[in-house]
C-alpha cells in the first residue's frame, strides 16, 4: 500500500512523544522524562519557527515521523534543514518509509530555497549510516560537541 506523507498535527502528539522515547531508548539506551518530552514536542506546534514534524501513514495508520529544524548559515546565506527525531515503527522498517519521508523533506527544502540537508547519527549506527549514504548524503568533516546546561540533558 502506498505511503502518505503529511504534516504532523497536534493530534499526533501522543505518537510523537512515544516514538521519540522509543528512539532515545533504541539508539542510546536513554530514558527521557515523559513530561519534558511532551512539552518539547508540543513546543514545535506552539512555535512553528522551531520546525515541523512530518508523519508517514500506511492505510491511514501513522507508522513513522521525523522533525525538521532550520539552522542559518552565514557562510552560505541560507538555511540548512536538519532532520531529527526519526522514528519508524518496527513493523514498517525496511519498507521505504524513511526514504519517502526523506524525499518529502528534500522536496520541501528545495522549494524553500534551503542550502542543504543535515542530520547526525550515532557513530556506531552503521545501518543508519548506510541508509543515509544510499540516499546520496555524504559524511561531513565536522565533529559534534555539546555542553548540556539543563540538569536533565
Amino acid at each position: 500500500m502506498p505511503l502518505q506523507i503529511r504534516a504532523a498535527e497536534p493530534a499526533d502528539l501522543a505518537s510523537l512523544v512515544q516514538w521519540n522515547a522509543a528512539m532515545a531508548w533504541e539508539t542510546e539506551q536513554k530514558r527521557l522524562d515523559p513530561a519534558i518530552l511532551a512539552r518539547g514536542v508540543a513546543g514545535v506546534f506552539e512555535q512553528p519557527q522551531r520546525g515541523f514534524y512530518l508523519v508517514a501513514e500506511r492505510d491511514g495508520t501513522a507508522v513513522a515521523s521525523l522533525l525538521v529544524t532550520r539552522e542559518w548559515s552565514d557562510w552560505r546565506n541560507g538555511d540548512f534543514w536538519w532532520i531529527q527525531s526519526v522514528y519508524v515503527i518496527p513493523a514498517a522498517r525496511r519498507g521505504g518509509v524513511f526514504r519517502a519521508l526523506y524525499e518529502e523533506v528534500e522536496r520541501l527544502a528545495a522549494a524553500a530555497g534551503a542550502v542543504g540537508l543535515r542530520l547526525y547519527v550515532e557513530t556506531e549506527n552503521r545501518h543508519a549510516q548506510a541508509t543515509y549514504e544510499g540516499l546520496g548524503m555524504q559524511r561531513c568533516h565536522y565533529f559534534m560537541y555539546e555542553m548540556p546546561l539543563a540538569a536533565d540533558s
